[in-house]
């Protein structure tokens, strides 16, 4: 195993960076379903910019996420989830990226909900995003099996 692995495959995490990992997503599937942003038809209505409210919920997450980020490469010398030293990741403006991004937008809008918010519409009762969930595993699964054939 590779230090790199080593340092993200939770071995080397401790009980209380995995407690704050599990809250930090409580709070966000509380925020997703409370802003009701786990409900595809509200997505599709910001997508179609007949409900802007997803506007106010991403900008108060990129806000608060900013904040968190400054914060943390000023006083932290690691990542306290990974355990990696904080740096940029330089990655050009290729055409995986725009090719992946377009994908991802078509995959968003025929579903009407990210990934993020599919795993909390689960919670909220949307058991039909299953599907959705399904798709995105073997989408992932099919890109990543396709790359290493080429």
């Amino acid at each position: 195993m590779t230090r790199e692995s080593e340092a993200t495959d939770g071995s080397e995490r401790s009980p209380l960076v995995l407690a704050v990992v599990l809250l930090g997503g409580l709070v966000f599937g509380f925020g997703l379903a409370l802003s009701e942003m786990a409900k595809p038809e509200v997505v599709l209505d910001f997508l179609q910019l007949e409900d802007l409210g997803l506007v106010f919920v991403m900008g108060g997450a990129a806000v608060v996420s900013g904040l968190s980020f400054f914060v943390a490469t000023r006083y932290l010398d690691r990542a306290p989830v990974t355990g990696r030293a904080y740096g940029r990741r330089l990655k050009d403006l290729d055409r995986n990226v725009v090719v992946g991004g377009a994908v991802f937008g078509v995959g968003w809008g025929i579903s009407g909900i990210c990934p993020g918010a599919a795993y909390a519409s689960l919670g909220v009762g949307n058991l039909p995003i299953l599907w959705g969930v399904a798709g995105m595993f073997l989408g992932a699964y099919a890109q990543g099996y396709w790359r290493s054939r080429s």
